[in-house]
């Protein structure tokens, strides 16, 4: 589940993202707007659109998340859409670049804050999710979905950590660069 999470958030992020640029060259006013086109980059830089393959783990080598099988992941460079750490250690490589990088918990998913745990009554969380360690889905106050983890059950209530399920954790990357375009206008 916290797989799909992520990767439907980088999804639609990086789809937002293409959608935006592609409107950018649909005239709304009869003024000339500029159009984009995306041209092969030679190295990672801030606004590229990077397409990668990795294997992500944890300090145990317990596979966490992976593209093996799958389709490589895409983001845009500098925006945010993977962690901090990734993103630094990622800046300037090339198409067919190998780097295996490890995220120190502050540089990647934070760590765990003690005011993210927040104790809610029994009848606010469903019979089955009654369990510490059981993933519930919500949505934060801009609309956007969250995970949370039980965290603990009293008599009454339910302990929930809002914490991101890798906060506190170093995170290790074996990265392949696949694809560099860069955006530009025309």
């Amino acid at each position: 589940m916290k797989k799909l999470l992520g990767l439907l958030v980088i999804s639609g992020a990086v789809l937002g993202a293409l959608f935006f640029l592609t409107q950018l060259s649909v005239p709304t006013t009869g003024q000339a707007t500029p159009r984009f086109t995306l041209n092969p980059a030679t190295e990672i830089q801030e606004g590229a659109i990077v397409t990668i393959e990795y294997t992500l783990t944890d300090n145990t080598g317990a596979v966490i998340d992976s593209s093996a099988g799958k389709e490589p992941m895409t983001y845009i460079h500098g925006a945010g859409q993977i962690v901090p750490g990734l993103e630094r250690a990622l800046n300037g490589l090339k198409v067919g670049d190998q780097k295996k990088v490890q995220v120190r918990p502050e540089d990647g998913y934070g760590l765990p804050d003690e005011k993210a745990f927040r104790e809610l009554p029994k009848d606010n969380i469903p019979p089955d999710a009654q369990k510490v360690g059981a993933m519930l889905m919500t949505k934060n106050p801009d609309g956007r979905m969250i995970p949370i983890r039980v965290h603990k059950i009293t008599g009454t209530t339910v302990v929930v950590d809002f914490n991101h399920p890798l906060a506190g954790k170093t995170l290790n990357c074996d990265v392949k660069v696949k694809d560099i375009k860069a955006a530009e206008t025309r």
